[in-house]
């Protein structure tokens, strides 16, 4: 269904000074380098404000072994291990490929020093990429990933360094697999990052009980979809409490397939809305869930999407619980 140029102005949000077509962003990982979803008849990226490219390192990686992939219920666990053809690739043969008037693209930066987190900065700085979304929380990889990700010192350390690498919009993308998730993001806006994406993958593992061994060839994976978003709204409701102070817009992601869902983590404090595990089962589903919020407004009465983010009401007397 094609929107009205009303509806169009009611979904439109700011991101880090990005203009947005909707607050909806389809996340790293699920839809490759920005193209393979274009092949979808009904599909277009004009159906959401952003793409977050696959995760980048400096130089190509293969990947974990497999099995990288296993369904279960209500979820997903991956354990890709950041497949990719190295930054300068994507800068120099895939970013040429990519419609920029069709939505803003999105780099998403992986390392395994803080180092190497700056020299992909470097190399992205100097192309087209609309913004940057620094990974420090990807499970699936042995150095780098949670372990910077859940440690807020050496999180906020990458931030700096790929914050003095580029004036592009830094986006630090958080771990869930921590103790204290809103300090961590406190300590990554004082390091210069202008947006969070909340959360990454919760960390899980499936069993072959036949052969008694683990069903992912790395043991252990990143668990998306819907099992996770009641544990990934209120990571989002909290880091929504330190960022809110800053003026630091938030990537609300993790088990979003309805419009019903996306409403949940705007109202808990996201300015934004990634999509990811649910594009695997309904590619076309951001059209659905773009409906649904311009529904949600005309019925509300709101000028625009934005005016939806951190209205949580938490005064809920006991009549109403029990009405």
């Amino acid at each position: 269904m094609t929107l009205s140029k009303a509806d169009q102005k009611r979904l439109a949000i700011d991101y880090c000074g990005l203009q947005f077509n909707t607050p909806l962003v389809l996340l790293s990982g699920c839809v490759g380098f920005g193209e393979e979803y274009t092949r979808v008849e009904g599909f277009s990226n004009r159906d959401v404000g952003a793409v977050c490219l696959k995760g980048t390192t400096l130089s190509p990686r293969l990947g974990n072994a497999p099995h990288r992939v296993w369904e279960t219920p209500a979820g997903m666990l991956n354990s890709i291990g950041l497949q990719n053809p190295g930054s300068r690739h994507v800068v120099e043969n895939i970013l040429p490929r990519l419609d920029f008037d069709e939505t803003r693209f999105i780099a998403n930066l992986s390392g395994a020093t803080v180092d190497e987190y700056a020299a992909v900065t470097r190399i992205f700085d100097q192309s087209p990429i609309d913004a940057m979304e620094i990974n420090i929380s990807c499970p699936n990889v042995r150095q780098g990933g949670v372990a910077f990700g859940n440690d807020p010192e050496m999180s906020a350390r990458v931030v700096e360094a790929c914050r003095a690498a580029t004036d592009k919009p830094l986006i630090t993308k958080l771990s869930p697999n921590q103790t204290d998730i809103a300090e961590n993001a406190r300590r990554c806006i004082d390091a210069g990052s202008d947006g969070l994406a909340v959360v990454n993958t919760f960390m899980g593992m499936a069993i072959n009980v036949e052969k008694r061994t683990p069903v992912i060839g790395s043991n252990q994976a990143g668990l998306s979809g819907p099992a996770i978003k009641p544990m990934a709204l209120l990571k989002v409701h909290q880091v929504y409490q330190v960022a809110r102070a800053h003026g630091v817009p938030i990537i609300g992601q993790g088990g979003i397939a309805t419009a019903s869902d996306a409403l949940e983590f705007l109202i808990a404090g996201a300015s934004a809305l990634g999509i990811g595990t649910a594009l695997f089962y309904d590619p076309l589903v951001c059209r659905s869930i773009n409906q649904g919020l311009v529904d949600y407004v005309r019925r509300h009465n709101l000028s625009n999407i934005a005016r939806l983010t951190g209205t949580l009401d938490l005064n809920l007397g006991a009549e109403a619980w029990c009405a």
